[in-house]
């Protein structure tokens, strides 16, 4: 259950990442720094929260929402037995 709350959590940050992509406060701001205008700077730190984000995503929630199966978990199951006991509480075996 907690996975699962944890994994609601990144609904809404993939939604303010979304809407802050787009700096529309910064529409009609001349400032430059550095030789770049301040909307350039803003797309640059924002490509890399969003890299640092989806990183984390990919590591922590990926797996659960796309039931990938990387061999032996780190706590020493097999994750392939979990799915041999799925096939069979649902009656079958799994492709």
């Amino acid at each position: 259950m907690a996975d699962q709350n944890r994994d609601f959590v990144w609904i809404p940050t993939f939604a303010v990442l979304i809407v802050f992509a787009v700096p529309w406060f910064l529409w009609g701001v001349d400032r430059v720094v550095a030789g770049l205008p301040v909307w350039v700077w803003w797309h640059v730190g924002w490509m890399c929260l969003c890299a640092v984000l989806f990183a984390r995503f990919a590591r922590g929630a990926w797996n659960r929402g796309m039931r990938v199966d990387f061999g032996p978990t780190a706590d020493g199951t097999d994750a392939e037995a979990f799915d041999r006991d799925d096939a069979r509480a649902d009656g079958g075996e799994r492709a």
